[in-house]
């Protein structure tokens, strides 16, 4: 099986490929992984992972800025319907709107926006950052052997909010409910770092490389 870790210069790859690496190791999977950009590498892999750190707008004018990239992306999630898993503002760039530094398309691949996390009460330091626990909405292949409850690792200051409930899989709770994990047919996403989520961020890479279609 092939991984790419699309890189467009933004998010943590290095430490993304090791945690995928790890992840396939632990469940004796074969497993391929690429760091790239490059069109004909991304169109040829099983699957693939985009990271995110950073602002809305810098993220997805970087992937436009790389020939080829943007199109590609499209075909594997929309035509081909292959797996794709958005880390982080990797899966806020699945919205249709952004609005940090100014109102950003994103990919549009569900019907979303992103918005900075409601802080009217002032007594929430931002970014939202460091362990908290995730509360599961419904079962996803993607928390399988994740216990209800358990912390994972944040660093965000903007949150993912859509009408389409039925894609929503985990929140948080940050002052307010807040999405942290979505699904819709063959993409998933996370507002958290499994990465840097440890024995739990690890689980949930095996259940995306043992995702099958």
């Amino acid at each position: 099986m092939s991984i790419t870790v699309i890189d467009y210069g933004s998010g943590n790859l290095k430490s993304a490929a090791k945690a995928l690496e790890t992840a396939a190791n632990n469940i004796n999977i074969n497993t391929k992984i690429v760091v790239t950009s490059d069109p004909k590498e991304i169109k040829q892999s099983d699957k693939i992972v985009l990271p995110g750190q950073g602002s809305f707008r810098d993220c997805y004018s970087s992937i436009k800025k790389i020939p080829g990239l943007n199109e590609t992306l499209n075909e594997f999630v929309l035509e081909k319907k292959k797996p794709i898993l958005g880390i982080c503002v990797g899966m806020q760039l699945f919205a249709k709107t952004g609005y940090e530094s100014q109102e950003t398309k994103g990919f549009g691949w569900i019907d979303a926006e992103v918005r900075k996390i409601n802080n009217m009460s002032k007594k929430l330091k931002l970014p939202h950052m460091g362990w908290n626990e995730i509360e599961l909405k419904k079962d996803c292949f993607l928390f399988s052997n994740i216990k209800n409850k358990s912390h994972v690792y944040f660093i965000h200051s903007y949150e993912f909010m859509t009408k389409e409930k039925d894609c929503v899989i985990a929140t948080t709770n940050y002052g307010n409910s807040i999405i942290v994990s979505i699904e819709k047919e063959n993409i998933v996403g996370t507002q958290f770092h499994p990465e840097k989520s440890q024995k739990n961020g690890l689980i949930i890479l095996e259940n995306f490389l043992k995702w099958k279609i």
